[in-house]
């Protein structure tokens, strides 16, 4: 699976979402323990089968405003 990872300006903290995946997002201090709380959430979510998906990630584009 996609994630997507961000880092908040505001508290220094990395968080990871999985597009279209209702509950696959989390937060960490570091990017390897966000690494292994997405894969904790991920197993979690999984134990009842394969996701239903809401969406496809399919990518990411860079717009240019002027």
């Amino acid at each position: 699976m996609t994630a997507v990872v961000e880092k908040c300006p505001g508290t220094g903290m990395y968080v990871a979402y999985v597009p279209g995946f209702p509950g696959a997002h989390t937060q960490a201090e570091i990017l390897e323990e966000l690494r292994r709380n997405l894969r904790e959430v991920l197993e979690m979510l999984l134990e009842d089968g394969e996701p239903s998906l809401k969406a496809e990630f399919v990518g990411t584009q860079t717009v240019v405003v002027s």
